[in-house]
């Protein structure tokens, strides 16, 4: 909203107001804000919380320190959703149709998490919101996502064809008498990045290769379906993360700095021309609303750190792993996740084989064996005699690690 305004003042040259056209200054704005929210009005939120006694309830499991964290105020995810959207409100471009699309995101999962919330704190209902109806809901999320990013004409990629024209010659032998041509177009493409492959470009419409001619008109479908795929892992995964005291939260917060700056040179044509990826105009954008998930990330750290004085619940991580998921999607690094998201993955995966090593063993062996000591991956170093504040340390270490890794692959072919 102050974006307009201040683009309004600066048509009527009132001095200072031009450095509102500027994305740094707004996502630097953003980041301010959002901190600011989320570290003021946070303390206050987690007041209310336990004046209305919405405490965790905690299941004893024989883990260091557990028992300590009971009655510790949850649903503070709210606090994250609000440093996230009252600061893209002020200064990002309401009319970007990404910026509307992460908003959507945002308040859908986030209110998905509050009624799964509110069903196991006031309701005491300990399942909280049947896993079918959470699923239902990030499957009409990724339906909407992956629908719109794909008829609407606002979601374009920006292709680059060079070509020559030459003046009164028949036949060309050198290019003295020749202007070469430079022609931006828009097109509708189900193409994406995929990292440590040549040109480092993938087309959906591939994987239906064998439809022949009518591979390209079905593969919007396909992209669909992975859209819905991503956002169901990467949510969900981002909810298993959530174990320790500031875990999910640093590690998404290391996340959102390096989809900002995926999303700022993906949005820029001369950054894009010189990486030799997509150019998807208009995303720069999403850079406002990833500062302002960065501060409000960091904003609630300050709360959530070890030992917590509030936890963001799966209000707070249904919409941060949708959150990360709908914005790699919209610049097209999706396929980056198992990297980026290399922690949550590797949560799902340590619950997955958990799991199913354990039904396998106890159909074929009539008892049931375990993989790690305890899943998720966190709870195994915890049953291993880690302090829980060193468990997230060296956590945020690897993300940091990964999201190097993943920025690199821009140039890795």
């Amino acid at each position: 909203m102050l974006y307009y305004l201040f683009h309004y003042l600066n048509e009527l040259n009132v001095p200072g107001t031009g450095v509102f056209e500027y994305i740094t200054f707004r996502a630097a704005m953003a980041m301010i804000t959002s901190l600011i929210i989320s570290i003021l009005f946070g303390k206050k939120i987690i007041r209310f919380l336990q004046r209305k006694q919405i405490g965790e309830e905690i299941r004893d499991l024989d883990l260091a320190g557990q028992m300590q964290k009971r009655g510790t105020p949850t649903m503070g995810g709210v606090i994250i959703i609000m440093s996230i959207v009252i600061p893209t409100l002020l200064f990002a471009k309401l009319g970007n149709i990404y910026v509307i699309l992460m908003l959507i995101t945002t308040i859908w999962l986030g209110f998905i998490g509050f009624v799964d919330d509110y069903l196991k704190i006031k309701k005491k209902n300990k399942d909280g919101l049947k896993g079918k109806f959470k699923i239902i809901g990030q499957i009409i999320l990724g339906f909407v996502v992956g629908g719109v990013l794909y008829f609407s004409n606002d979601v374009v990629i920006r292709t680059k064809v060079v070509g020559t024209t030459c003046e009164h010659v028949t036949e060309v032998v050198d290019n003295h008498n020749c202007t070469e041509v430079v022609e931006y177009i828009d097109v509708k493409s189900t193409k994406t990045t995929i990292p440590f492959f040549k040109n480092n470009e993938f087309d959906y419409s591939k994987i239906v290769w064998f439809l022949g001619d009518n591979a390209e008109k079905i593969g919007w479908f396909v992209f669909v379906l992975a859209t819905i795929f991503i956002i169901c892992g990467v949510s969900n995964g981002a909810n298993l993360t959530d174990g320790l005291d500031g875990l999910a939260t640093g590690t998404s917060a290391i996340i959102g700095v390096t989809l900002g700056i995926l999303a700022y040179v993906s949005g820029n044509r001369i950054a894009a021309e010189y990486l030799h990826i997509l150019y998807i105009p208009n995303t720069g954008e999403l850079v406002i609303f990833a500062s302002a998930f960065i501060g409000a990330a960091i904003g609630f750290l300050w709360y959530n750190s070890y030992p917590a004085q509030v936890f963001m619940g799966d209000t707070g991580s249904l919409a941060i792993g949708g959150i990360i998921a709908v914005l790699a999607i919209i610049i097209k690094k999706e396929l980056l996740i198992p990297i980026l998201c290399g922690i949550y993955f590797a949560e799902s995966i340590s619950v997955l084989l958990q799991v199913s090593y354990f039904k396998y063993t106890k159909r074929r062996y009539g008892e049931g064996k375990r993989i790690f000591l305890m899943a998720p991956l966190h709870h195994h170093y915890q049953k291993k005699g880690l302090p829980e504040s060193k468990i997230v340390a060296r956590i945020w270490i690897i993300s940091l690690m990964l999201a190097v890794i993943s920025i690199i692959t821009l140039k890795l072919r």
